[in-house]
């Protein structure tokens, strides 16, 4: 009895099908039938068939009798479906005719579909075929989607620089009109991340703070006084104290800020700006940053946890930037003296929470301020 060369040796390029089954009649059958458009190889048994199927490449199909001494064919069914590597190769199960119980419970355990024997040629021609066409088709459908997923994945590289070019050329409206500059808002942003993370390892916050929502508020806070770009020159670049008509009028930059933010929502591709969360975010921050954990503060008064979590830790970046940076109307202050008026602001000015954490990191804090200095 001629039968098909074994695991290992070339057969070219056409599919491959492993055929399992004890009595050589049936094997003999089944190789005269598919010899000619498939590469075959044969195992006599359960075991043989795992062990054939231990190298590579694997089959594009396995023909399995269910009926076999030792290890039956639900069983290296069973087996296949339960190792990662040999999951999907499609298993047509060989059964008696009439044993349908065989056939139940080789779907069960994972098979496509079944031939009876005494085998019909014309049947098993064409179920071998349609399942050989389908396991090619699920291929190429997993090769497009590889190819798809590289060309999200540039995409969103793509979109990402593009957020991050919006949001520099955002903030920069306002650094253009201020005496503040660049490394105030490097400063900033570097301040929220390191409460935001902080604050994230208390389970308080840590729903509130996901890597998602730090990573969206570490790319939004540049932009918390673009609202300043609507201030008249003459009230910004004052060197001055400003009167209180005046203090008024720079006091609508976090509306400001908050209007052209929102403005942007509708006349920007949300792809490229990064969608809603992150224009979400920048407008809570641009417009809750002077609020007060007291309801003092401004534009609308809003106390407690009514303002927005990354308006809060905003406020405590804000405030000490200022406060250890030279302003035309007072120095610097060092970072003792900033760090007790932040202290003395908690309950007050500051919610007690992002304080407690500022005091965890005024050594990150002096850090980062040390790594973004202003130039003398």
């Amino acid at each position: 009895m001629s039968l098909p060369p074994p695991v290992g040796q070339p057969n070219g390029d056409k599919p491959r099908i492993l055929i399992v089954d004890d009595e050589p009649i049936n094997l003999k059958v089944m190789a005269d039938l598919l010899r000619d458009s498939y590469g075959l190889i044969v195992a006599k048994d359960g075991p043989q068939a795992l062990a054939r199927l231990a190298g590579d490449p694997l089959p594009d199909l396995i023909l399995l009798d269910v009926m076999m001494p030792g290890m039956d064919g639900v069983e290296v069914c069973r087996r296949l479906k339960s190792d990662a590597r040999t999951r999907g190769v499609p298993v047509i199960f060989i059964t008696a005719m009439g044993q349908v119980h065989d056939e139940t419970r080789g779907f069960e355990v994972g098979a496509v579909d079944y031939i009876t024997k005494p085998i019909s040629p014309p049947v098993m021609l064409a179920r071998v075929r349609t399942h050989i066409a389908l396991r090619e088709a699920q291929r190429a459908l997993a090769d497009q989607n590889r190819q798809l997923e590289d060309r999200v994945a540039e995409r969103t590289r793509d979109l990402l620089r593009a957020q991050d070019a919006t949001i520099r050329a955002m903030a920069s409206l306002a650094e253009t009109r201020d005496n503040e500059t660049g490394n105030h808002i490097r400063r900033t942003q570097n301040y929220v991340l390191a409460l935001a993370l902080h604050l994230s390892r208390d389970p308080r916050y840590a729903g509130q703070l996901d890597e998602e929502t730090i990573e969206l508020l570490y790319k939004s806070a540049p932009l918390h006084d673009v609202g300043k770009v609507g201030i008249p020159d003459s009230i910004l670049l004052k060197p001055g104290k400003l009167s209180d008509a005046e203090f008024e009028v720079m006091k609508t930059h976090a509306a400001l800020g908050h209007d052209a933010i929102f403005a942007a929502e509708g006349q920007t591709d949300l792809a490229i700006t990064g969608g809603s969360s992150f224009l979400r975010i920048a407008r809570e921050i641009a417009h809750g940053h002077h609020e007060r954990w007291d309801g003092t503060g401004y534009p609308q008064g809003l106390a407690g946890e009514a303002i927005p979590l990354s308006a809060r830790l905003m406020a405590v970046a804000d405030v000490y930037d200022a406060l250890i940076s030279r302003r035309c109307y007072k120095p610097p202050f060092p970072h003792e003296q900033a760090a007790s008026i932040i202290r003395e602001g908690s309950g007050s000015h500051f919610d007690p929470a992002v304080v407690d954490a500022f005091n965890a990191l005024e050594d990150e804090f002096t850090d980062i301020a040390s790594r973004y200095k202003d130039e003398e």
